[in-house]
């Protein structure tokens, strides 16, 4: 990159910077443009609503308003799919490029350019990913300060006990080296009582799925009850036999003897693959080896969690090099169609089946199987559903950081070491 160049990347980058730090939550997309236009480019942002069926367009100052982009169907939706730049024939001024905070996909960014835009070109195409990448990590650093950003996602009011149980969860997709970790949960606005968590502490990934039962607010407290519980146990350095007591407890005193929660706590250690796990009352894991369900995770089971510390017995499973776990709650499974039948264990292995024939990312597969219980319901699921996938040491965390870039007739692109991308 020559010094004219860097120095036109980096007012960019200074632009955006200086412009976000008194930025309210809902100016982050004038912030964007700002960057943008000292290159003489306009920019766009969408975001994907909470159900992730939509990209909403961010309403931007001094740009007509855009029309939400379907997921499913349009250009803008294969890049958040695929996680991938995206031009598109005959038009060398558009450019969508997928927006993330570390590997949760946000949304995308539709940057309009002079024509000669091209991906080929290192500087053109380490711009864009800067521009992208940063706009992503700002909109996750200023939403915790304003709702102008979580308004727009919305397509419906949510619930008092829904509003309550998101305000507590991690974000729905964590990468780093040797793992990747993405979650999700429905319905998106009326959940009660699943929750997950995940954590990465030096060499070790915790992660948890809980179900408590009850579908009202007090179901939710006690999911969340049950989640501090596990974290101020795990944050203390306690081990997992511990943190599973802990849980027990809180359970056992909130519940008042007539609520309790299922759940599937487990640790894996990221330098060897151990995965160490403890069964309450739950669905068993799936095991994914190649692309098939090689067997569930029987082990490890205990009594439900608030009925007593019971015995903690820890299972062991020590997984391959690509191998994926698929953790879920009861609301997959039995979500019925129109006849009444289940989708069952088997039709679940089925869409893990197909997904991985598609070669889905994590937070993909759990999008469209999550997109086909709603469906099996007419919308309205009768139970909460979750859904946790682990992915170790495949290299996929680096599809999150390095995405290459794709015409939309097929045509691919791989990085250049030089960060840029190139046929």
């Amino acid at each position: 990159m020559s010094a004219g160049a860097s120095e036109r990347t980096l007012v960019m980058v200074r632009t955006l910077m200086d412009r976000a730090h008194l930025a309210t939550t809902g100016q982050i997309p004038d912030a964007t443009l700002e960057a943008a236009r000292t290159l003489g480019w306009t920019a766009q942002l969408y975001l994907t609503d909470h159900e992730q069926r939509l990209l909403l367009p961010l309403p931007t100052t001094g740009l007509a308003p855009r029309r939400p982009q379907l997921i499913a169907t349009t250009v803008a939706g294969r890049c958040f799919r695929g996680m991938r730049p995206l031009t598109v024939p005959n038009d060398s001024t558009r450019v969508w490029l997928p927006v993330f905070d570390g590997a949760d996909r946000l949304g995308v960014l539709e940057l309009t350019v002079p024509e000669g835009g091209d991906l080929d070109d290192e500087v053109f195409a380490e711009r864009c990913r800067l521009l992208a990448h940063l706009s992503g990590h700002l909109i996750a650093a200023k939403s915790p300060y304003g709702d102008a950003l979580d308004r727009i996602r919305r397509r419906r009011p949510r619930t008092v006990a829904s509003e309550l149980l998101h305000q507590v969860l991690p974000p729905l997709t964590f990468a780093c080296e040797g793992l990747v970790v993405s979650c999700l949960l429905q319905p998106a606005y009326d959940v009660a009582a699943d929750a997950f968590d995940y954590s990465v502490v030096d060499e070790t990934a915790h992660l948890a799925v809980l179900d408590a039962t009850g579908h009202d607010v007090h179901g939710t407290i006690l999911a969340a009850l049950a989640l501090s519980a596990y974290r101020n146990s795990r944050r203390n350095g306690h081990g997992l036999g511990e943190a599973v007591r802990a849980v027990d407890a809180v359970i056992a005193e909130h519940g008042g003897g007539e609520r309790f929660a299922t759940g599937v706590l487990g640790e894996l250690d990221l330098g060897t693959g151990r995965l160490r796990y403890l069964n309450a009352g739950h669905p068993a894991p799936l095991l994914l080896r190649e692309g098939k369900v090689v067997k569930e995770l029987e082990g490890g089971r205990r009594i439900l969690l608030g009925l007593g510390e019971g015995q903690v017995d820890l299972a062991e499973e020590w997984l391959q090099p690509g191998d994926r776990i698929l953790c879920y709650t009861d609301g997959i499974t039995e979500a019925r169609d129109l006849d009444g039948a289940f989708l069952g264990v088997e039709g679940l292995v089925e869409h893990l089946h197909k997904a991985a024939a598609a070669q889905l990312t994590a937070p993909e597969t759990l999008r469209r199987i999550s997109h086909d219980v709603l469906e099996r319901q007419g919308g309205v699921l009768q139970d909460d559903a979750t859904l946790l996938i682990a992915e170790w040491a495949s290299t996929r965390e680096r599809d999150f950081v390095t995405s290459s870039a794709e015409d939309v007739d097929g045509r691919d692109f791989t990085p250049s070491r030089a960060g840029g991308l190139r046929r």
